[in-house]
């Protein structure tokens, strides 16, 4: 078989990388890619957004099928696309994928069908968004949310009503995150553990991939700016029988949910939880692969993926019996200097050449100059190993990370220190 992989980070690196070891592939394509993922696919010059142009190439190259790795293609409708061309591909409808690209919306869906989730209130108007905060119990942190996609950096957890109206006029006013924020969610604050929990679904079943929990502060301890997600590990400690069980129940609704909604879903949901008093909380949907969840999980998966997605293709996912590694998964994002605002880029990565077989890069903000790889984005590359226990995990990881270099590198060195001996 060949399979299209749309997109270009180290989401999409890790989904070629697993293609790439399947036998039944043939090939793997990546548009538009990076530089780092030319060992395992093959870089297509394409829009993740010119649906006509990948379609076309889709067509000309006979691509069994594909798989679509970012949220904006998928809010844009590019399945609706494929699908109107007779073409295979894995991911939600434009209508499905609302349970990210609207946060309003999810919120909805939530309420409709009976999710745990916290409580909140959905403003189109600056003066009454202000109005509501100072309603608010003001010993209380507060969460402020913009609507639509931000790459992960549309939600706010403030500490004071003073810092929550300045958050609220840079998205609404200042439009720091464009027509994202044109409508905003102010919600309570749910003090716990946060869990990503992934799974496969072809719009009727779905399987469960081993819960992960991501670092999204850019500094040590949780502290700092909200990024993309500085590193992740799985599966998480934290996830005892009783409470798959309860999230379980969790994702029984959202599966009914999208059956009553009637929504065309085919490919990944992203059901993230927090965690109060040993009672699981839905916080998001995202509809496709965490980034960099997807960096920790994929590596633990002992099934062909491609296996996986034909069976979600075909709707017989529950015939399906997927296998994962019964190991332990840690992925440290390495960044630029002053990611996630305000950074540089241009430099030479040294020391790539030293990481161990028992490692593994995922290449995302790298490009290929000159012979040598060079940054060009905030987050730049994710390494990946796998241990027996989580300590191990981490030791490999960090002897690892601690091997590459490049002007203003920053990592976060504390990634899945919270899992050992329970301490979270």
């Amino acid at each position: 078989m060949k399979v299209l992989v749309v997109g270009s980070g180290g989401r999409e690196s890790a989904i070629c990388w697993q293609f790439s070891k399947e036998a039944s592939i043939e090939k793997v394509y990546c548009a538009p890619g990076n530089d780092g993922i030319v060992e395992i696919a093959e870089i297509v010059n394409i829009s993740a957004y010119d649906f006509e142009n990948l379609t076309n190439f889709v067509k000309a190259n006979k691509i069994d099928f594909t798989f679509v790795g970012p949220e904006i293609p998928l809010s844009l409708g590019i399945v609706d696309y494929f699908n109107s061309c007779g073409l295979k591909i894995i991911g939600p409808s434009k209508e499905a994928a609302k349970l990210e690209s609207s946060k309003i919306y999810s919120k909805y869906f939530m309420d409709k069908y009976n999710i745990p989730t916290a409580k909140y209130s959905s403003f189109s108007d600056v003066g009454r968004a202000l109005d509501f905060i100072d309603s608010l119990n003001k010993d209380n942190k507060i969460v402020i949310k913009a609507d639509g996609l931000a790459a992960g950096k549309g939600v706010h957890i403030c500490s004071c009503k003073k810092e929550a109206k300045n958050i609220v006029h840079k998205i609404m006013s200042e439009k720091v995150l464009d027509d994202a924020g044109t409508n905003i969610l102010i919600e309570e604050y749910i003090e716990g553990e946060e869990l990503s929990y992934l799974l496969f679904t072809d719009g009727t079943s779905y399987s469960l991939m081993p819960a992960s929990q991501d670092h999204k502060r850019v500094k040590d301890k949780d502290q700092g700016l909200n990024t993309g997600g500085m590193g992740a590990y799985a599966p998480a400690p934290l996830t005892t029988d009783n409470l798959n069980e309860k999230v379980e129940n969790i994702v029984k609704k959202v599966s009914n949910g999208i059956t009553q909604e009637k929504l065309e879903y085919k490919g990944i949901l992203y059901v993230g939880i927090i965690v109060r008093e040993g009672l699981p909380y839905v916080l998001e949907f995202n509809c496709r692969f965490g980034d960099p969840e997807t960096q920790a999980v994929l590596p633990l998966l002992e099934t062909d993926l491609s296996d996986i997605c034909i069976a979600i293709l075909e709707g017989k996912l529950s015939q399906l019996q997927i296998k994962w590694k019964n190991k332990f998964s840690v992925c440290v994002v390495l960044a630029s200097g002053g990611y996630p605002e305000d950074f540089k880029t241009g430099f030479e990565i040294k020391g790539l050449e030293n990481i161990a077989t028992d490692a593994i890069i995922f290449y995302a903000g790298i490009k290929f100059v000159d012979g040598k790889f060079i940054t060009s984005g905030g987050r730049v590359l994710g390494i990946t190993a796998i241990g027996d226990n989580i300590k191990e995990a981490i030791n490999k990881v960090y002897a690892n990370v601690n091997l590459v270099h490049f002007d203003g590198m920053h990592f976060r060195k504390d990634i899945a220190r919270r899992a050992l001996n329970g301490k979270y």
